[in-house]
Formats: structure tokens, sequence, C-alpha cells
């Protein structure tokens, strides 16, 4: 154990918490941590869900001094467990270039005794202490205000299959600012989008996502994100992010039939008939009968090109409802060209600075 006698703890408001580059400690139960954190926090919790309740419900009671005694109580047998999981995270993290291995950041839900607490527990290993000052509730504010601040978006639009997401990582990989709404929802967006992928966030926990990253582009001049709709799976655009790309300038990505149809085997032709049957029997209402028909008996045969002939028209025809929304648009045909040269074109055209 190192030397603990001259360790600190001090309270960050949120501004400074976030320039520190240090291990970062959500000491909230496992269900509070599920339903949102800090993206990159680590869940380290003084009390699981039934030990909270049962804390609450002596404080309540018998007053915060036995509640207190009672949190006590519960944290002791757990300091050995504690002092492992830091220092094997601080092992892990000492790669990164401004990382202070004598710090640690913590937060609860409102910056109060459970951080104290870890912030207590911290220093007797040896640790710099930093609290959240306002805890997640603080966090969670600071999150949606950033949805508020005009941000230099420009919406790259285009039907399904046309590779609106292959072109941003594209310019990505060029140096260019990009916002993947798609990526950090763990879903490509349509009935289909989240076969192979992992779970997707909450809500919550997504905007808390989309919030760091944005803040990351702080310096961008232009930002290219896709067109959405509102929901991305079970993922819903905070409102005043989508009100901003709805007034956004729209670059439309076209593409003859062919290469979005090869686009939606490429992606989705891995996958059992059974669950592309599934994703189907899920818009069945929204594709009428005879176009479901005809989907799931050309899934069947495994003729996949008509399966996408019959979603894509689907499709097509939402999409193009949709972009009546945006007045401000201009169109290219890439025809037949890769992600990385489509790029290049946009860039050398000054469609995207």
């Amino acid at each position: 154990m190192k030397e603990s006698s001259k360790r600190i703890m001090k309270r960050y408001k949120m501004k400074d918490f976030l320039k520190e580059e240090t291990i970062l400690v959500d000491v909230r139960t496992p269900s509070e941590y599920k339903q949102g954190h800090w993206p990159g926090a680590l869940n380290l919790p003084l009390f699981n869900d039934k030990e909270r309740i049962d804390i609450g419900t002596i404080y309540k009671k018998e007053g915060s001094d036995s509640a207190i005694q009672l949190g006590l109580k519960l944290v002791a047998p757990k300091l050995n467990s504690v002092q492992k999981q830091l220092k094997a995270w601080s092992r892990v993290q000492k790669n990164c270039s401004l990382y202070n291995e004598n710090n640690i950041r913590i937060y609860c839900w409102r910056g109060g005794m459970r951080s104290a607490s870890m912030a207590w527990l911290s220093e007797v290993l040896g640790y710099n202490s930093i609290i959240l000052e306002g805890g997640y509730k603080n966090f969670r504010s600071w999150v949606l205000n950033q949805f508020t601040i005009p941000w230099p978006l420009h919406i790259i639009g285009g039907r399904t299959g046309t590779g609106k997401t292959d072109l941003l990582l594209a310019f990505e990989s060029q140096g260019k600012y990009i916002l993947d709404l798609e990526g950090l929802a763990h879903h490509r967006g349509s009935s289909f989008g989240g076969l192979g992928l992992p779970l997707q966030p909450t809500t919550e926990h997504y905007e808390n996502l989309l919030s760091i990253h944005l803040h990351s582009l702080s310096l961008a001049k232009e930002i290219c994100l896709e067109c959405e709709s509102t929901q991305i799976g079970t993922c819903r655009i905070p409102i005043n992010l989508w009100k901003q790309m709805q007034k956004a300038n729209l670059l439309e990505i076209k593409r003859p039939v062919n290469y979005r149809v090869h686009q939606l085997m490429m992606t989705y032709g891995a996958f059992t008939r059974d669950k592309v049957k599934e994703a189907t029997n899920r818009i069945s209402r929204r594709l009428g009968p005879q176009r479901t028909k005809l989907a799931l008996e050309a899934i069947s045969k495994g003729n996949l090109v008509d399966t996408c002939l019959q979603v894509l028209d689907y499709y097509d025809h939402c999409y193009d409802f949709e972009l009546q929304r945006s007045p401000q648009r201009q169109s290219l045909d890439l025809e037949q060209q890769t992600a990385k040269e489509s790029a290049q074109e946009l860039i050398n055209h000054y469609l995207v600075s």
C-alpha cells in the first residue's frame, strides 16, 4: 500500500473534472450504472441495489447517524477487493499519455456520501481523490446542455444501401470530423439494423455517449453525420440535436440499385434465414401483405436479391417522404465508386470541407 498521509481529496466542478485523465469510478449501484453512466467510467459500487435500499430505509426510520453506521459496516469487508480493483485498473490505464496514476476521479448520484466514502477509501489506499461536484445528476445536466449548443452539422443522406456509413468512416480516415449516430447506437437504423450488433444502450446512456463525442469535436468547423429519423432502433436522438439536423445542409448520395442490393447482401447475407425473416416480419404491416409474402418466399428460397428489392421498395418511399423535410440539399450520383473514392471526390468538389 502506498503512503497515504499526504493524500488529498478535492471537489471539482464539471469543467475541471472533464480535463482530468485518470481512473474514473462510478460508485453507484449496478442498476444505476446500467441505466446510464459517464462513458469510460468503471463501476465499483460501494453498495449493491439491496444494500442501498436498506441504508435508505434506516435513514428514513432512524436518521443519518444510523445510516452511516450501517454504510461503514457494509463497506469494511470490501476494502481489500476495492484495493485490488483500483490497482488492476491503474495498470491498464498507465498507457494513457496524460494519465496520472496517483489520482482517481469519483462520482455518485449527487456527489454526496457515497463519493466521500470512496474518496476516503482511495486515500487510505494511496490515491488523491477528485469528486465530481453534484455527481451524476450534474453530469446529466451538462449532457443535455450539449445538444442546445449550435453545432456545424453537415448531413449525409441517401436511400438505404447507398453506403452512407462507409462514406462517413472514409471521411474520418481522411481527418474529417464525424458523428456516427448509428455506431454509438449499435444499430444500422432499419428493422434489420440490429443484426449481428451488441445490445443497444439505453436512450439515457446514448445521450451520454453523444454528448462526450460532441464535446471532443468542439473545435470542428464541420461535423458530418448521417440523415436519421428521430429513433435508431430503441435509441432516441435528443430532440434539440435532431432539430439542428433538420436545419442543416444535406448532401444526398445516389447510387444505382445493383450497388445498393450488393451493399445489403454484404451486410446481411451472412445471417440465417430465420433471423432475416424475423426482421422482415417486424415491418410486415408497413410492407403490406403482398410485399411481405414475396419477401418471405424469396428468403426461403435463398434469393436475397429479390428480398432486397422488396424491402428497398418500401424503404425508398419512407426515405423520399422524410427527404422533403430538408429543403437545403444537394445531390450527387456516386455510381459504383468505393467509399474512399467517393470521400475524395466530395472533398475535391468542396461538398465536404
